[in-house]
């Protein structure tokens, strides 16, 4: 097909996709911020667990958009026996990694939180908040993962709706638990990761249908294919960790220079950083979301739309940000 209208074929959906996907998170925060009485003690507290669940998510990342690269490059060499390796390979090992995180995460989370800026008056809200969401971290890194996995193979409105399946059931489960049942933070946190589950479960039931090219098989595993996918996937993986890393190290520093405002700086710096993750949000979204025309055209050795494709792609970010 002609790469404009590819471009926007793929970018689209997966740019309002992440903008929802962001706009679910800030959603998520505005419910909590407004719980009476705790409400901003409460925001600060989810504030320390933001950039931790970020990192988490960039390990998703750095699978995902690593393997449907090179998955998508053997599909345009004609290769799909290999295609269909590699996507095994990426299945089991985001499977690994998220068992490793979750008991990692779980583990260390109360050193973890007391670090990175919690207080003895927002640990315990961080605490509930970052232990229900960690339980649910499995389903998180796979939705996240697979979604990269349904994009590449051209199939970008499905992976947009894995994205608004979370997305829906995330903002109208969040007041229920929060408010209904007055169950605060933790209602947020249970709202997450039940919408995480039905992603997840969108996201794995797909591609094992019959429905895409490339499906999920068992069988094919090679150490030197999953270490190809992460080299592929360490470059994004390390934009978002490091992201991810800056704000943990402001809320550190605001929580042991601010003083007895240090709680209230944290939960301002939590509302803008929420605010920019609608700019940051859907720019990873275009990019993300298109990779699999810069990936297929270049195992095809179609060099010359690899650099349209790469025009197009720097033109609709440059308008976005404009």
């Amino acid at each position: 097909d002609p790469i404009t209208g590819l471009v926007l074929k793929l970018a689209i959906p997966t740019m309002v996709a992440q903008f929802v996907n962001m706009l679910y998170s800030i959603i998520d925060r505005i419910y909590i911020g407004n719980i009476p009485v705790e409400g901003s003690v409460a925001l600060a507290g989810v504030g320390v667990c933001g950039p931790i669940v970020t990192l988490l998510s960039s390990f998703g990342t750095l699978i995902g958009l690593g393997g449907s690269i090179l998955m998508a490059m053997r599909m345009g060499e004609g290769n799909m026996k290999r295609a269909k390796q590699i996507l095994s390979n990426s299945f089991i090992t985001l499977v690994a990694l998220s068992v490793i995180l979750t008991v990692f995460f779980l583990l260390m989370k109360d050193k973890l939180l007391m670090w990175f800026g919690a207080s003895e008056t927002t640990f315990v809200y961080a605490d509930t908040y970052m232990t229900i969401y960690t339980a649910g971290t499995f389903f998180a890194l796979m939705a996240l993962g697979l979604n990269y996995f349904i994009t590449c193979q051209g199939f970008s409105t499905i992976g947009m709706a894995t994205v608004l399946i979370g997305a829906v059931a995330n903002i109208v489960l969040d007041p229920i638990f929060i408010f209904v049942f007055d169950m605060g933070v933790a209602g947020a946190a249970i709202a997450t990761v039940i919408a995480q589950i039905l992603s997840c479960a969108f996201a794995v039931g797909f591609l094992f249908s019959k429905r895409p090219p490339v499906r999920i098989s068992f069988g094919g595993y090679s150490p030197d294919i999953i270490i190809r996918i992460a080299a592929i996937g360490l470059s994004p993986f390390l934009i978002l960790a490091s992201d991810s890393v800056i704000m943990i190290i402001m809320n550190t520093v605001l929580q042991r220079t601010g003083g007895a405002q240090a709680d209230t700086l944290i939960a301002a710096a939590t509302i803008v950083n929420s605010y920019m993750s609608l700019v940051t949000g859907p720019m990873g979204g275009i990019s993300g979301g298109t990779q699999a025309i810069i990936s297929f055209n270049y195992g095809a050795g179609k060099t010359d739309r690899v650099r349209e494709a790469e025009k197009k792609i720097l033109l609709m970010c440059v308008i976005f940000t404009v």
